[in-house]
């Protein structure tokens, strides 16, 4: 079996903006509380955050992290997480009936994200709050001084504004789970009212307005239409979110659902067109996808709590799910999709970033480790910033039930901003063939291989833990650049990638 392309110096798709490799804090679970925060551990900081979780994050690489949601801000006021630790309040989260202690709050994030070296990229309550919370919050975090809000920031120990530029405009807004649920025009006109207050104070900011939860809603993509009505002019981009699973246990359609996230990209990058074009508009609003990842091997295990049959718990085990071998391989094509679609997407957070449904785990008391899928994340975060390529590949391809053509070789191209190199991102989908791989690279000059690395050769089931990691890269070999173009042979069922520098 072989692919045969090319990747041409003349064919970019986009500059990658480095936040699509961005990722997500919310309090859910573990996420916060035992997750990034834990004062008794033996590696916590003098503010309580776990430096094993930070030096995980760090050598990712996260350009930004979103927070505190999710649901969880639908019904949060930021104003608990607020002065004293002391004198914060207890207070009952409706959105994943548990308690919330409060003792993480604003500063608390700010000072992990400035250690983390990541930027925050915050939301705003628009479920049970509303356009004066939301700018009173704008206010608190980024006026210098001589104002209440901005004073009392101040008198809480922080001194300069944190200056944050990426705001949510809200969360999931159309999904009936929501606290505040709206319909697309309730949220639009909310949306737009509120995005008008804080660009009032601060015209620089970039928004986020709420699109569709899923593609499967029934108001997709009807509510991106009628969101974008009212605020296109406001924002700089809409929400996208997707989680993908495999309760069906069938390998090639699970691997094949990246083309279900391209079509959903297509049709929101079409609706944008068609109301820029509707207002004569001369600014371009992007996609934010900012929720996408793995989930479902959790599902079962969280129902006790997500139903009230365990109270309201703090900081519970939930949404915990533990990555496999299989899907190091989906995260891989998602990655693929997204540089491939880099001219559209522009921001992207893995949700979450520890514990909940995340790349990082922490036992309680003890060791920080990495999921299987830490790994596609790491090396795309490193290695997929610059400039992305179109690959021309014919390869052989396959079928489901809800996609056709899919091949079984998937392909991203990125040229490095800071070293030149080009790299190569690749998964095979096959489940029992090896590809013979065999790419021209026209105009890119003389290359050498000067990193491959592949996860191949594990059951599809096998996990990481905290006392052992057995999936995780290793060097390939084989590969070779003769007369300008690259061969090498890519395993059945593999992750591999490889990067091509001067």
């Amino acid at each position: 079996m072989r692919a045969v392309g090319t990747v041409h110096r003349d064919y970019k798709i986009s500059t990658i903006d480095p936040r699509l490799y961005g990722s997500f804090v919310e309090h859910l679970g573990r996420a916060v509380y035992t997750g990034i925060y834990e004062p008794d551990h033996p590696t916590a900081d003098e503010n309580g955050m776990r430096q094993d979780v930070i030096d995980l994050v760090r050598e990712l690489d996260v350009p930004v992290v979103r927070y505190p949601g999710g649901n969880f801000v639908s019904a949060y006021n930021w104003e608990d997480g607020i002065g004293p630790k002391e004198e914060r309040p207890v207070r009952l989260d409706l959105a994943w009936h548990t308690s919330e202690s409060n003792q993480v709050g604003i500063h608390e994030f700010a000072d992990w994200a400035k250690a983390a070296n990541t930027e925050m990229m915050l939301a705003v309550n628009l479920g049970s709050r509303g356009l004066d919370e939301a700018r009173a919050f704008l206010e608190y975090v980024n006026h210098p001084g001589g104002s209440y809000w901005s004073d009392l920031r101040r008198k809480n120990g922080r001194e300069e504004p944190w200056n944050v530029k990426l705001w949510c405009l809200g969360n999931e807004m159309d999904g009936p789970w929501q606290i505040g649920q709206k319909t697309a025009e309730e949220y639009g006109r909310v949306a737009f009212e509120t995005a008008k207050a804080m660009r009032a104070f601060d015209k620089s900011i970039e928004l986020v307005v709420c699109g569709s939860s899923s593609p499967k809603m029934p108001t997709y993509p009807a509510w991106e239409a009628t969101v974008l009505d009212y605020t296109y002019d406001s924002v700089d981009y809409i929400s996208l979110h997707m989680y993908f699973e495999n309760h069906a246990g069938d390998t090639a359609a699970y691997l094949a659902q990246n083309a279900r996230l391209d079509d959903y990209i297509e049709t929101i990058a079409s609706v944008i067109k068609v109301t820029k074009a509707k207002k004569r508009s001369k600014k371009d609003v992007y996609i934010s996808f900012d929720e996408w990842n793995v989930w479902y091997h959790s599902n079962e295990a969280d129902r006790k709590v997500l139903e009230g049959r365990d109270g309201w718990p703090h900081a519970p085990e939930l949404l915990e799910d533990i990555y496999n071998f299989e899907d190091v391989l989906q995260v891989g094509c998602i990655l693929n999709t997204f540089i491939r679609r880099a001219d559209v997407v522009k921001v992207g957070c893995l949700a979450q970033l520890v514990n909940v449904i995340a790349p990082i785990m922490t036992v309680p008391g003890g060791p920080a480790w990495r999921q299987t899928t830490y790994y596609p994340y790491l090396f795309a975060s490193r290695y997929g910033r610059g400039t992305s390529y179109q690959l021309s590949i014919d390869c052989p391809a396959y079928s489901t039930d809800f996609a056709e053509a899919v091949p079984y070789l998937d392909v991203s191209a990125v040229e490095s901003d800071t070293d030149g190199a080009l790299t190569l991102f690749i998964v095979n989908r096959h489940e029992t063939d090896a590809i013979a791989l065999d790419v021209a690279l026209e105009g890119f000059g003389d290359r050498k291989v000067i990193m491959d690395k592949v996860i191949a050769g594990h059951a599809l089931k096998a996990v990481n833990g905290p006392d052992q990691q057995p999936v995780a890269p290793v060097d390939g070999s084989g590969v070779t650049i003769e007369s300008g173009r690259l061969t090498g042979e890519i395993a059945p069922l593999s992750y591999r990638m490889i990067r091509l520098g001067q």
